[in-house]
């Protein structure tokens, strides 16, 4: 028979060990430092964040069991309720509602019992209030068993309603004299270790977890999709929360797991967002220098169409054929557009705007983006200066 583990309320709501944790705490901060001072430009970064939100709302929705294909998600994230079929997109949906509304909250905002209850109630509403009341805590007799090993949840009614409300009171006493990320990741893993709802129980503790990660730094352009990272660690994750909750709530392991998390998600969206920064500089160098090749005559004709190819590749690297597909407009009124494309690309390649490759799909070409700190003005037009002038191109040697 299975052993079944039952909750007792901690004595001291967070407690950790601040030596073993302060190497992740430093590490995770100086990220979050950075990825909220980087210079970036509004409107790639808010395509980055709907990107991040969709992780987030995937991840914390596949953690507890969702099962849906990337069109399914999509559709979850964009059609209105009654237009869905599966539990798992509902869920989706009532997720992105909540994140979209935790977004908007103003920082001066008390984080108390109302405003996390209100969280949960848009969590479940429209995908699981056929059997959990949205917003509220469990009644008496109304307990829930949850994880592996098995763990009960606080025991519902009055217990539920004490070990609620001294949490919210610690979150916002005691809490205080701790770093915000700390913070987070405490409130997150008490949230899940007492269960508090019927349902919506994990989804609500990462929900409120990414409310406080706003207050630590990672607010509007520098969201983090955590229940990306906790879905993709998912085994680590529950033995994290189990081995906590184990230890007396010493939140020391949660807390180097969690920061972790934040240290690794913080850096591939600073690194999404170094990536644009370097696309705006590339960009606009090319754009100074083709441009100031002629101002009229083919030569122009022939930067305009460099630019394009180099616009093409920007975003994706491509096989020769695939540029022959997205340039066809460029060059379908020449007398040889592919020997014109070839010879352009060529060209671009001796001036170390673009690589390439042999693959075993023919050629593949990228864009060179560390280009503007590669090649001087002057570099520039003696390059040009010196292009072949023949009908022999290397690449397709």
């Amino acid at each position: 028979m299975e052993i079944m583990i039952n909750y007792t309320s901690p004595k001291n709501w967070i407690n950790y060990d601040l030596v073993a944790i302060s190497n992740s705490l430093t590490n995770a901060k100086s990220v979050v430092m950075s990825l909220s001072t980087i210079p970036y430009q509004k409107r790639w970064v808010d395509s980055l964040q709907k990107l991040e939100l969709k992780r987030e709302v995937a991840g914390t929705s596949r953690i507890e069991g969702a099962d849906f294909t990337e069109r399914e998600l999509d559709d979850a994230l964009q059609e209105s309720p009654e237009e869905l079929i599966t539990r798992s997109q509902k869920q989706a949906h009532a997720a992105l509602k909540a994140y979209q509304w935790v977004s908007k909250i103003p920082d001066d905002k008390p984080i108390d019992g109302k405003l996390i209850l209100y969280i949960h109630r848009l969590i479940v509403t429209g995908a699981d209030d056929d059997h959990c009341p949205p917003g509220e805590i469990r009644s008496k007799d109304h307990n829930v068993n949850f994880g592996s090993p098995r763990h009960r949840g606080v025991e519902g009614g009055d217990k539920c309603e004490a070990a609620f409300s001294s949490l919210v009171k610690a979150m916002n006493q005691e809490y205080l004299d701790h770093d915000p990320l700390v913070r987070a990741l405490a409130t997150h893993f008490h949230m899940a270790s007492m269960h508090p709802f019927l349902d919506g129980n994990g989804r609500t503790a990462r929900c409120l977890e990414a409310l406080m990660l706003q207050r630590a730094g990672l607010r509007d352009t520098c969201f983090i999709a955590m229940s990306n990272y906790y879905y993709d660690e998912k085994n680590n994750y529950l033995a994290t929360l189990a081995k906590t909750r184990a230890a007396n709530f010493d939140l020391t392991s949660f807390l180097i797991f969690g920061l972790k998390g934040i240290e690794i998600q913080s850096t591939r969206l600073l690194s999404q967002i170094r990536k644009e920064v370097s696309k705006e500089l590339f960009m606009g160098m090319a754009y100074s220098l083709f441009n100031r090749l002629h101002s009229k005559g083919k030569r122009r004709v022939l930067a305009k169409r460099q630019i394009n190819i180099l616009k093409i590749l920007l975003d994706e690297q491509l096989t020769l054929d695939e540029v022959i597909d997205k340039t066809r407009v460029y060059y379908q009124k020449l007398s040889s557009p592919a020997k014109a494309l070839v010879r352009d690309l060529n060209n671009l390649i001796k001036l170390d705007a673009v690589v390439f490759e042999k693959s075993d799909d023919g050629h593949i070409f990228n864009i060179n983006l560390d280009w503007p700190t590669q090649i001087t003005e002057t570099e520039f037009f003696q390059k040009i200066k010196d292009l072949p002038k023949g009908k022999a191109y290397s690449f397709l040697r």
